[in-house]
């Protein structure tokens, strides 16, 4: 089983291996190129490109005259020529213009290709990435073969770049107050090294207890009323919560539930894993929490608002917390009780038949390649834009400057605690986009110059990913790669497109039944014991089997 700290290994490449001048600039008419280089075309090339436009930041005409996109030119001789969508609809226009004919060369932001697949507007750049010497030389570093394996289509070929990381980061665990456990005697620091989803009831059988004689609450009060489970953003599946914890019991759940499938690596095969024995006992493990007045059954049904405004007033002393959402916690709490971050500890969340975390995936939203640009530019222009993409995307020094900016204009290099130098901006600056905020009259170098935007900087090394993260949130994945593990992915069911139809025919339904099933067995609205044969019945009855057959026999196929 893999930790967090994947060790690097060499293996050969998908398709090709390193060809010769792959990763030097020997060789490369008319431009610079290569790993640990900068790409530099000799002369002036534009490239045309889609753009995911967020309306909560949206570029500005600064972006191109002295920020991100200048910056980008100024170093490699490349001039990105945008058409802009708004993010909330990216995927459906991007569909549309390359159904037109009218792609621009460059995609990115693409988090299926799977659609674009069969009309051959896409390049398979798998056939390409010997040409990409930042590409490769993260792929064997890293072992990513099986990553990528997930992404290869049933022609042996996949379609899109994907961000690649050393590690998958589990952004979202639980978080609690940490004064109240400590006043009721518990030592959560050392709990949660090896604590159980029964230990964390008991644990907080014992809080309540706790806070009932403080006078805090009663004992029909809720003490953990959860968020991104509900009406708003739990899309009736459970969301956050149910993902995690089904996780730790090795089966998808929540968010995660896709068509309810699993794999089972001994058997090497697919299985139904919601009608499993673990998934018996994951929902038996909440629906103890709801039984035991600590979960309070709103959690699936009410919006995240609701739930967050429960845990700044102080009701409840456990709630869902990601890297990006601790700093709202930290301003919400001081105002709902007056209490300041050093009350609050994010935690490695609890166990259960496994040591599981809900995060295994290593691959990002990517770039996808048209054939337009092929068509236009020919192999050997083509293959010098391959290039330059293999730096924006992959090169360590395009990642830093398009997350940070420039080194000394935007941030600069200090020497941390530990004698090693970390980022830090300039003051005068702030940054939403990472996570570090600053007064009002600070500039936000993202909404400013487009540093820190989501259409580049994704994926690389575990140390770039975390180099802004503030001391709490470093310390609590310090924390997770000591206490848990990596489940190994998935392998690729290489379906075809009528075979995707009808397992998505049979899927989609099944899924629904199971999540409505799933909730009523948490909140005591049917019976665990007496009514499981029937919900088992209930999804063979919505082909179940047949599914489970059909992706059997595709994976077997490969």
């Amino acid at each position: 089983m893999k930790k967090f700290m994947l060790a690097a290994a060499a293996i050969p490449m998908l398709f090709f291996g390193c060809s010769k001048g792959t990763g030097s600039s020997e060789g490369a008419a008319g431009y610079t190129f290569g790993e640990g280089k900068t790409f530099r075309s000799d002369e002036p090339v534009t490239y045309t490109m889609y753009f995911s436009d967020a309306s909560w930041y949206p570029i500005t005409d600064a972006w191109k005259t002295d920020g991100v996109f200048k910056n980008i030119t100024d170093k490699t001789n490349v001039t990105l020529e945008l058409t802009t969508f708004d993010s909330g609809d990216y995927t459906d226009k991007v569909k549309l213009a390359i159904n037109a004919g009218s792609a621009a060369y460059i995609i990115p932001k693409i988090y299926d290709e799977t659609s674009f697949v069969d009309g051959g507007a896409v390049v398979a750049v798998s056939d390409y990435v010997r040409y990409m010497p930042n590409y490769e030389a993260f792929f064997k570093k890293y072992n990513m073969q099986k990553d990528i394996d997930t992404i290869t289509q049933s022609d042996g070929k996949y379609y899109r770049l994907p961000g690649m990381l050393e590690a998958p980061l589990q952004d979202y665990t639980l978080m609690i107050r940490k004064d109240i456990f400590d006043a009721a005697g518990i030592d959560i620091v050392e709990l949660e090294k090896n604590w159980t989803w029964d230990d964390l009831y008991d644990t907080l059988v014992a809080v309540k207890k706790y806070m009932v004689s403080k006078g805090v609450c009663t004992d029909k009060d809720y003490v953990w009323s959860d968020l991104w489970c509900g009406s708003q953003s739990g899309q009736g599946k459970g969301g956050n919560l149910l993902k995690l914890v089904g996780a730790s019991y090795g089966v998808p759940a929540g968010w995660a539930i896709t068509n309810g499938l699993g794999y089972d690596v001994q058997k090497d095969e697919w299985y139904c894993a919601s009608t499993s024995g673990n998934f018996k006992k994951m929902v038996a493990v909440l629906n103890k929490f709801v039984k035991g007045g600590i979960l309070d059954p709103e959690t699936f049904t009410q919006d995240d608002t609701t739930a967050m405004n429960k845990f700044y007033n102080g009701k409840t002393v456990i709630t869902s917390v990601n890297r990006s959402q601790y700093a709202t916690f930290v301003s919400g709490l001081k105002t709902g009780s007056g209490r300041d971050e050093s009350c609050l500890y994010i935690t490695c969340y609890p166990t259960g038949t496994t040591k599981y975390t809900g995060e295994n995936a290593r691959l990002e939203n990517g770039v996808m390649i048209s054939k337009n640009a092929l068509n236009a530019l020919g192999k050997d222009g083509f293959i010098k834009m391959l290039r330059f993409v293999d730096w924006l995307w992959y090169s360590p020094e395009a990642y830093q400057l398009t997350k940070w900016g420039v080194a000394g204009k935007t941030f600069e290099f200090a020497a941390a605690a530990d004698g090693k130098n970390v980022k830090q901006l300039l003051p005068g600056f702030k940054c939403g986009g990472l996570g570090i905020g600053g007064s009002e009259t600070d500039t936000d170098i993202r909404l400013k110059w487009g540093y820190a935007c989501g259409n580049f900087y994704y994926g690389h090394t575990v140390a770039e990913m975390s180099d802004n993260f503030i001391p709490v949130v470093q310390d609590y994945y310090a924390r997770l790669g000591k206490y848990r593990e990596i489940r190994p992915v998935n392998p690729k069911v290489a379906a075809t497109e009528d075979e995707k139809e009808q397992l998505n025919l049979w899927g989609t339904p099944l899924a629904d039944n199971i999540n409505a099933w799933t909730l009523q067995f948490i909140t005591g609205q049917k019976d665990i014991v007496a009514d499981w044969d029937k919900y088992v019945a209930s999804c063979r009855n919505l082909n179940a089997d047949k599914l489970v057959k059909m992706t059997n026999d595709i994976y077997k196929r490969k």
